[in-house]
């Protein structure tokens, strides 16, 4: 139902560092959640640009006027909250950020969503499933088609 609210289409940039070279790319996201979540339960994301796999330590959430923070400085947050209609963006490091033109996105956010306890959740808190790769609500990542300009 939400899937086409998650990834803003028009969003799609490189990022650069202070000497100019581009390192990554960002673009905008949303929450699937329709109750919005505590940052601290946001645990990864699946985003596969091109073809190309990205992993946690690649991954950069900006959100709420802070600047742009990790998955490890994220879980710092337990009372900040991000609400559905909040747009978010997501820093995603690539060495020579990404070409002009069209770009295949799949992606899929993961949270620990509070729904009272289930069966698997003391599992998933030490060793949370990889979005994408199985387990919670949403199991297969949404796909987008994004340009950059």
């Amino acid at each position: 139902m939400f899937d086409s609210f998650l990834v803003r289409s028009d969003s799609l940039e490189n990022v650069y560092d202070a000497s100019g070279k581009a390192v990554g790319f960002k673009f905008g996201v949303r929450l699937s959640n329709y109750r919005g979540i505590y940052v601290s339960l946001v645990n990864d994301f699946y985003v596969c640009m091109d073809g190309e796999e990205f992993s946690t330590e690649d991954y950069c959430l900006e959100l709420n006027g802070m600047p742009p923070r990790t998955m490890e400085e994220l879980i710092k947050y337990p009372f900040e909250h991000w609400d559905l209609q909040d747009e978010a963006m997501l820093y995603v490091k690539k060495e020579g950020g990404l070409a002009p033109g069209m770009h295949s996105l799949d992606y899929l956010p993961s949270t620990m969503d509070a729904y009272g306890y289930q069966a698997h959740d003391d599992e998933w808190v030490v060793n949370p499933p990889k979005p994408g790769k199985g387990g919670g609500k949403q199991m297969r990542p949404c796909h987008f088609d994004l340009e950059l300009q």
